[in-house]
């Protein structure tokens, strides 16, 4: 298993060995020890299985507040997604930057989330199937999220949405969150992103 840190600190794609041969392949697509060997403590709780028929579904970007925070280790098991991270974290020296990272059932990429990013995808393909760990439960109260082209984050998507839900049509900026004070995440670099 191939644990590699992204250009945002704290956010990691994980390429998991596959082993093949006439009969198909296996692989480990988590392993709480090699996590912890790469310095990554988190206990996951729940897992999650989400199913988008039409190509240009965008997801996101979503995010859950203190206490509910979520981390997330997104995986694609069938067709291929765009996934990004952006960290929403303020005060943080990657404050408003993303990164976005192609999973397919083809590559088995994996992007591991942490506490403090919001999330999100678009679908390259129909029938495309995402499964991801979290480390908390989904608390619709503490649940959040900002518009997927927001021009001061500004994501790249490789394609224009054509399906979003009204939640995610509707978000607001993340200037707006600001202003209204609804985000709680505070950067301290003295805290290690992965003691959770």
């Amino acid at each position: 298993m191939k644990i590699t840190e992204t250009t945002l600190k704290g956010v990691y794609t994980v390429e998991p060995k596959v082993y093949g041969d006439e009969r198909g392949w296996s692989m480990e697509s988590w392993t709480k020890q090699k996590f912890e060997a790469a310095g990554i403590h988190i206990e996951f709780v729940q897992d999650n299985h989400s199913f988008s028929a039409t190509k240009g579904t965008l997801r996101g970007l979503h995010y859950q507040l203190e206490p509910m925070v979520q981390a997330k280790l997104v995986r694609c098991t069938r067709g291929s997604i765009f996934d990004v991270a952006v960290d929403i974290r303020k005060g943080s020296p990657n404050y408003k930057k993303w990164v976005g990272v192609e999973l397919s059932a083809e590559n088995k990429k994996q992007l591991l989330i942490p506490h403090g990013f919001a999330h999100g995808f678009i679908t390259l393909v129909d029938d495309v199937e995402v499964q991801y760990k979290v480390d908390n439960g989904y608390a619709p109260h503490y649940d959040g999220n900002i518009r997927w082209d927001d021009p001061e984050i500004n994501i790249k998507w490789p394609l224009e949405p054509t399906v979003l839900s009204d939640k995610d049509k509707d978000a607001p900026l993340l200037s707006e969150r600001v202003k209204r004070n609804d985000l709680n995440f505070m950067f301290n670099e003295d805290l290690r992103l992965w003691n959770m």
